[in-house]
């Protein structure tokens, strides 16, 4: 007698989550303002850092305090109602809170890129998208189980895969857009192939590393 099957169910656990938020009708005006302080950082301190950039291809990274300096209130503010809705979603303790550690700018002009890295000594990472022109480059996330990446099961051709089967996600950059990911999870950033003339053509993003400290 043929095996008879009476259900069949899938349970989908260890989930990858990236939350996101927009600026709605205040991106413009809060991403003009923005601007305006990053090219002013970048004037005091040209050198800047690196990190995941490359400052040979024209890439600059701000210090990473501007969490800190009054002119990055609305970005702190829009994180902040981000990871208050986040602490409810997972069920965090009322007794401790999520809060930014370190807030950078990164100015990546045409040709630029950032390498694939993690964020470590903290629990979640994000960006925001301050100046994003058309094909400047998108993130892309990297499937974090690394033995799925060993040996790739054979799919339909012409068919896109389900969601639960990519293995890399990639974002398109879009001003006034918030994304906050795990800092574990494996990120890059695409060259900017933007056309758009300078500094029109720069992809301008403010980064932020969150970790959970006790409320006062």
């Amino acid at each position: 007698m043929d095996p008879h099957i009476t259900s069949i169910s899938r349970q989908d656990y260890f989930p990858t989550m990236i939350y996101s938020a927009t600026a709605g009708d205040k991106a413009e005006t809060i991403n003009t303002k923005l601007l305006t302080a990053i090219h002013a950082a970048r004037a005091t301190d040209t050198t800047g850092l690196q990190r995941s950039n490359f400052t040979a291809l024209g890439s600059w990274h701000s210090q990473n305090h501007l969490h800190r300096e009054g002119a990055f209130t609305p970005i702190v503010e829009m994180v902040t109602q981000l990871t208050r809705h986040m602490a409810v979603d997972l069920g965090y303790a009322a007794t401790h809170e999520l809060r930014i550690g370190t807030m950078w700018a990164i100015i990546n002009p045409p040709g630029a890129f950032n390498r694939a890295h993690i964020h470590p000594d903290c629990l979640w990472s994000g960006v925001y998208y301050v100046q994003a022109p058309a094909d400047c480059g998108p993130i892309e996330f990297i499937d974090p189980r690394t033995q799925n990446l060993m040996r790739g099961a054979t799919f339909e051709p012409g068919v896109q895969r389900p969601r639960h089967c990519w293995t890399k996600v990639q974002v398109r950059p879009v001003a006034g857009k918030l994304l906050i990911f795990p800092a574990w999870l494996y990120h890059a950033v695409h060259p900017n192939l933007s056309a758009e003339p300078a500094p029109d053509s720069d992809r301008v993003i403010i980064s932020f590393n969150l970790s959970q400290y006790r409320r006062d």
